[in-house]
């Protein structure tokens, strides 16, 4: 019997994801939401058609490991390293702030310091599983805003493992606080160490073996194994599950079969994924949300308006981009899926009330569903920033840029980006110009360095400081302007190499007569083949291109199947 149990949970939690699925979409709304409100639907608050057991918690928990392994699959050490600013200094200065003025809140409120200092470190942090999902919704995993938020996201993971510890503690009269977190950390460095080894000289000569197999069925069983393996390692070990997850992910991105275990675990992800956001909404109390509302909502307003407003000083204090920080101050806005777990614990169930604790845990629910309009939100902010300094932008053009980058990219659409995706992620410097004003506006607003104007005016092309740049790529087609360009060009910048997008073989033969290096765009997504010219032009290694390539393409299919029920919700 208690089979037949698990099994009619994991049917209804099936069914009513696809049902959250088809009613959310035709509304426009994100499916999280529909997850949430289907759990709030269906659990023991409501229908009570499903209970909370340890079938629905594990499948719940693995939905996040799952996601943490992939998130690990894209943080090679190098990835890391590239990364270090937003790891090293953004996170760290995100978290301490948020708690240190969450806590200062809670205080105010009549809560213990060190209760407040919790509730403070829990709130700090963010949903990895919302933020990724609503990334991949608005496809922004690649521009500067996707780049810094998972960066975050990746230091908040490390903390809420330490946050973990340090609340269990609380209970256990016996043990330090700090003595368990120095272990815990002591743990944590030795297991990224044998990560890295054994991925290096264990993981990938395995797996170069079993490729010789060209079985393909195997890699599926391969890429199962190493998540649960390591998430149970290092949570026998005393460490969360979701760590050993992101050290199984990061051992797999040394290996050349990163692309391919990738692709094998994605419908596991998505689906588990989708699980564990309904029992979130199982977790919710119909009754506490009615009768508390006006608290909840009290709550969940000081939340995302104080997180907001710190994310941004943080940001604006390391030189972010205005219009960066803003959108990664709605974003992160929200709270965390550690959230439900630390606000259960016994000893903060104690201290806070039964009451109390559950409007916590509603706030941080309900913040999670509104994550996805807080998005579109910073969003439309920052695009009417960019709106109102267009004037200034115009100005800006008509003088000598000071920092000279060797490439100048010349449209910034959806091919223009993902050759600036390309650029920005092998650290080559560029500078943008696009001419259309919602282009230009949009593109401002995701954080790429980008210019009002027109290539096409010789002025602009000289205030640009061409002579001391060595490439120029043109997105935007209008062979007229190139060809009455090319005599100047190639008179005053003989040097100048010029890279152009084309849609045809006829177009491409029309342009390499003006002596342009053109190339045809067939790949998905658009733009993939312009860059990777651009990048072997530059000598990037081969296998960095063919990696980059892998991520570009992993991302644009995870876009094509976002109408598919369940697998979407990563």
């Amino acid at each position: 019997m208690a089979e037949i149990h698990a099994l009619q949970s994991i049917i209804v939690l099936l069914m009513t994801g696809i049902l959250a699925i088809t009613l959310m979409r035709p509304l426009g709304l994100s499916p999280i939401v529909g997850y949430l409100l289907a759990g709030l639907a269906i659990g023991p608050q409501g229908l009570a058609l499903i209970d909370e057991n340890d079938t629905t918690h594990l499948l719940a928990e693995l939905g996040v490991v799952f996601l943490l392994f992939d998130i690990g699959l894209h943080f090679s050490l190098s990835h890391i390293w590239d990364a270090r600013r937003d790891i090293l200094l953004f996170g760290p200065l995100q978290v301490g702030l948020c708690t240190l003025v969450i806590a200062a809140f809670a205080l105010l409120f009549g809560l213990p310091p060190s209760t407040a200092l919790v509730i403070g470190a829990t709130l700090a942090l963010s949903s990895t599983a919302v933020v990724v999902q609503t990334l991949a919704e608005r496809t922004q995993q690649s521009c500067p805003v996707g780049i810094s938020a998972t960066a975050i996201l990746v230091f908040q993971d490390i903390c809420a493992i330490f946050l973990l510890i340090l609340v269990n503690s609380l209970g256990d009269m016996q043990s330090s606080p700090l003595a368990a977190i120095g272990l815990a950390a002591v743990k944590a460095g030795l297991a990224f160490a044998a990560a890295i080894a054994i991925g290096r000289y264990v993981i990938g000569p395995v797996l170069r073996t079993l490729g010789k197999t060209r079985n393909e069925e195997i890699f599926t069983a391969i890429a199962l194994l190493i998540v649960l393996l390591t998430a149970a390692a290092a949570g026998s070990w005393g460490l969360s599950l979701t760590l050993g997850a992101f050290l199984g992910g990061m051992i797999i991105s040394e290996t050349p079969y990163r692309f391919l275990i990738q692709t094998e675990i994605k419908p596991f992800r998505g689906l588990l994924l989708g699980f564990f956001f309904i029992t979130v909404g199982m977790s919710l109390d119909a009754t506490i949300l009615w009768q508390d509302w006006p608290q909840i909502l009290l709550l969940v307003g000081l939340l995302v308006a104080i997180k907001t407003a710190v994310i941004l000083g943080a940001a604006l204090v390391l030189k972010t981009p205005l219009r960066v920080a803003i959108q990664l101050g709605f974003l992160l806005s929200q709270g965390s899926e550690f959230a439900f777990v630390i606000f259960a614990a016994p000893s903060l169930q104690h201290t806070l009330g039964p009451t109390e604790s559950a409007s916590l845990i509603s706030a941080v629910a309900l913040s999670l569903a509104l994550t996805p309009a807080l998005a579109a939100l910073g969003y439309r902010v920052a695009m009417h920033l960019a709106n109102m300094n267009l004037a200034k932008d115009r100005q800006a053009v008509a003088k000598p840029v000071a920092t000279v980058t060797p490439v100048i990219l010349f449209g910034m659409g959806e091919i223009g980006r993902c050759v600036a995706d390309a650029l920005e992620a092998h650290s080559i410097p560029y500078y943008a110009i696009e001419m259309d004003h919602d282009r230009f506006i949009a593109a401002n607003a995701l954080g790429y360095p980008v210019a009002f104007g027109d290539i096409g005016d010789l002025r602009l092309i000289e205030t640009f400081q061409v002579q001391e740049r060595t490439m120029i790529v043109v997105t935007i087609i209008r062979f007229e302007v190139s060809r009455a360009l090319t005599p100047i060009l190639r008179e005053r910048y003989p040097h100048l190499r010029r890279f152009v997008s084309v849609a045809d073989e006829e177009e491409k033969q029309r342009f390499e007569a003006l002596g342009m290096q053109a190339v045809v765009t067939r790949s998905v997504p658009p733009g993939l083949d312009l860059a990777v010219a651009v990048l072997r032009s530059h000598e990037v290694p081969a296998e960095k291109i063919h990696a980059w390539m892998q991520r570009q393409q992993n991302q644009a299919l995870d876009s094509l199947q976002g109408s598919e029920p369940l697998v979407q919700a990563a």
